[in-house]
């Protein structure tokens, strides 16, 4: 086999070095434009994990790199003068150009040809000539380019500038430092990579870069700057460049990653951004299962394909963190308000890869320290701590998230909703949210949802409210109301989501007379006159839901139905007075909140559940949904309930562990409105997390209580908490630690009999 590699950095060199290795006969060449000697940047940072897979696979570039490592564990967060150190991360780096001097040296020893100030020829000339070229051009590669059609790349910008330094010092710990300028907050990155040297990386928004004037000003200067702002970072000490200039950090996402003969490794496939670790870390994990599929695999086809296969999700992983790093760094000066202790736990944890849990076990002593600072009595876990809103004061923070089961009959709940929201408010959640109750039958999603348009509906939850009160003692119920606009009519979602019905169906109304799907029923448009029945409608209900003795009322206005169908321009291209801007779309989503708050009762809190973004161009964003949340909070709203996406057939949403909750985060922080936190949330230590950070005040998990209707409770035996805000009910008292199971270890030696 020829081989090509295209790059000469970390990622390209040690794959070049591996393949060799793994069969000798195997001819490689490596193409490099610049000098062997030229660099970009300065430190490498490199994981436990990734020098493991090194060592498997290479232990003589291993032991090289072992003798060069600076090791450390501390992580420092300084604000406003104040240092707080976090311990029991362990890092390892090295300086960049010593990592390629023992790549370079390995490629050597092991026959490779390395060819430096050597342009590549374009790739169609090099896949005529070699069996195998490896694309490791970096961010701007020329290979993906040349094949764009194939490999579809996408690149997103962002919204920092940032430069990359170096200092001739060590520090003693990887430094978070924030600086509150005249022109805005400014943040530093360092970490050592030599006995005598650090990294330094100076970062900013693009508005708080111009208004510095850093965009007027050359390197040197610019250089200068830098080290005059981080003077007691740096001790005084100056700061120095290497081909350093100000960027734009951009994501790289690649719909393949692979073309015929052609394949992309490191930042030609991917980028991560530096906050959450090293570029080189990606692209040297790259080329350690790009070597071994090439090995294993029987075909090149399949050897690339199981590359992939191998590497995306994990790609895709660290990217969905860095993204989340990244955005909590442009938007750093939301937090800039928390306490200090909350500010650093917030920075630690922020790509959600460190949590509480972790956290703890790294350094108990600093994350104890951040409990006491949110108001955590001893041994009381974050999540089991209470919240008040007007009346009403939760026990904890954990929400059964509202599920439509879909189980009435002409929207009357049941005895199915008896066992499955009585199951889960005995098994110790704060506040159980009924599924969405419709607010006549004609708003109804499917016919097995539940209205309170009768008397003897709302009679049927009060049978359950008061199931709840007295069996659950401690545990709030909450009634979320909704119409589903032109989301009804449907079948049964296990029968088939989304499709409308065979026969029966009703009448749709909505903001505009569009479907959701195509093939789907076209709702009326709604007059002004049925806008004021729907007013009605909602305010019945409201008081029917007070009557049967429900503690909190949430009102839907999200996923597309009703009054999510005002709020999103997608879906209201109405141009009357509740139409066009935000403003206007709001108008009647807003006329009926007040005519629910009117005649619900003033000591019980009102939620409002809203779709931040409709994952599609167009709809509404990020910022409309602050604008959202103010307006909710002004007319009274106690929370806003962060939910996404569901408005249009067509969305692309970023599915992930939490994917949701930098939304929540965001208004909590810019609107200051309490919110709750819902989406992908699955495990107690998540909670725990995005509590004491800050991110939330409650969080709503749906699924998890399916999976396990006694999951808050289970949660508080996991973390060895016995107190009030999650008591065991008297009768499953006898079963509030886990059965025991059969032995498992064996004796233990005790003596050595010598022959």
């Amino acid at each position: 086999m020829r081989v090509a590699v295209v790059g000469g950095g970390p990622g390209g060199l040690y794959a070049a070095a591996l393949l060799k290795r793994l069969d000798p006969t195997r001819e490689i060449t490596v193409r490099e434009r610049n000098a062997p000697e030229d660099t970009f940047g300065f430190g490498v940072v490199l994981s436990d994990e990734t020098l493991g897979g090194i060592e498997h696979a290479d232990p003589v570039v291993y032991e090289a790199l072992r003798r060069e490592f600076v090791r450390w564990d501390d992580i420092d967060i300084v604000r406003r003068g104040v240092r707080h150190t976090s311990g029991g991360h362990g890092f390892a780096a090295l300086g960049r150009r010593r990592l390629l001097e023992i790549l370079h040296e390995r490629c050597r020893s092991l026959g490779v040809d390395l060819r430096f100030r050597t342009e590549a020829p374009h790739p169609a000339r090099l896949t005529r000539e070699y069996d195998l070229v490896v694309a490791a051009d970096g961010v701007h590669s020329a290979t993906r380019a040349a094949y764009a059609d194939a490999f579809r790349p996408v690149l997103t910008p962002h919204r920092c500038r940032y430069i990359w330094l170096a200092a001739d010092f060590a520090f003693d710990a990887f430094r978070f430092e924030i600086a509150e300028t005249e022109h805005g907050v400014m943040q530093l990155h360092g970490y050592p990579y030599a006995a005598d040297a650090s990294t330094v990386i100076v970062e900013m928004r693009e508005e708080v870069w111009r208004a510095a004037g850093f965009d007027e000003s050359d390197t040197r200067e610019s250089v200068e700057r830098c080290a005059k702002i981080f003077a007691d970072a740096l001790g005084g000490r100056p700061l120095k460049s290497n081909n350093s200039a100000w960027t734009t950090f951009r994501t790289v996402v690649n719909e393949r990653w692979s073309h015929g003969k052609v394949v992309l490794l490191g930042d030609a496939a991917h980028t991560a951004h530096f906050s959450i670790g090293s570029g080189t870390k990606l692209a040297v994990e790259d080329a350690l299962a790009l070597a071994a599929c090439l090995t294993e695999q029987p075909s090149l086809e399949r050897a690339l394909s199981a590359y992939e296969e191998e590497r995306r999700p994990v790609v895709a992983s660290t990217q969905r963190a860095a993204r989340a790093s990244l955005e909590w760094f442009e938007n750093l000066g939301l937090y800039l308000h928390q306490p200090p202790r909350r500010f650093a736990f917030n920075l630690l944890t922020r790509s959600r890869r460190v949590t509480h849990d972790n956290l703890r076990l790294r350094d108990a002593h600093f994350t104890e320290a951040v409990e006491r600072e949110f108001g955590c009595p001893p041994g009381t876990p974050p999540m089991f701590t209470p919240f008040r809103m007007r009346g009403l004061t939760l026990r904890n923070r954990v929400v059964v998230s509202p599920m439509d089961m879909y189980s009435a009959t002409d929207g009357l709940p049941g005895d199915f909703h008896l066992v499955h929201l009585g199951a889960r408010a005995l098994g110790g959640a704060g506040l159980v949210m009924t599924e969405m109750v419709c607010v006549s039958p004609e708003g109804r999603i499917t016919p097995g949802c539940t209205g309170l348009y009768t008397a003897g509906q709302a009679d049927a939850w009060r049978r359950i409210t008061d199931f709840v009160h007295t069996a659950a003692p401690g545990t709030a119920i909450g009634v979320q109301l909704g119409h589903s606009g032109r989301k009804g009519s449907t079948k049964l979602m296990w029968e088939g989501m989304d499709e409308p019905l065979p026969d029966g169906n009703w009448p749709l109304v909505a903001a505009s007379a569009l479907p959701y799907r195509p093939g789907g029923q076209t709702p009326r448009e709604l007059s002004r006159a049925q806008l004021t029945d729907l007013r009605e409608q909602f305010a019945a209900a409201a008081w029917r839901a007070a009557r049967a003795g429900f503690d909190l009322l949430e009102l839907h206005c999200a996923h597309g139905y009703l009054l999510s169908g005002f709020l999103s321009p997608l879906t209201n291209r109405r141009t009357d007075a509740y139409g066009g801007s935000l403003a206007k779309r709001l108008r009647f989503p807003l006329e009926v909140f007040d005519a629910v708050r009117g005649v619900w009762p003033a000591e019980r809190p009102m939620t409002v559940r809203v779709s931040a973004t409709d994952w599609a161009e167009g709809g509404t964003s990020a910022d409309d949904a602050v604008e959202i949340a103010r307006a909710f909070a002004a007319h009274g709203a106690d929370a806003i309930d962060v939910s996404t996406g569901q408005v249009v057939a067509d969305e692309t949403p970023e599915f992930g562990r939490s994917y949701q909750t930098p939304f929540a985060d965001r208004i909590r922080h810019e609107a200051r409105v309490p919110v709750i936190a819902v989406g992908a949330i699955s495990s107690w230590d998540d909670v725990n997390s995005l509590i004491l950070a800050g991110r939330t005040d409650l969080c709503a998990l749906g699924r998890p209580h399916l999976y396990d209707p006694n999951w808050t409770l289970h949660a508080a035996a996991e973390q060895g908490y016995t107190g009030a805000a999650a008591a065991w009910p008297a009768p499953y008292r006898a079963g509030s630690r886990p059965p025991r199971t059969g032995r498992t270890d064996a004796p233990k030696p005790r003596l050595t009999l010598m022959s």
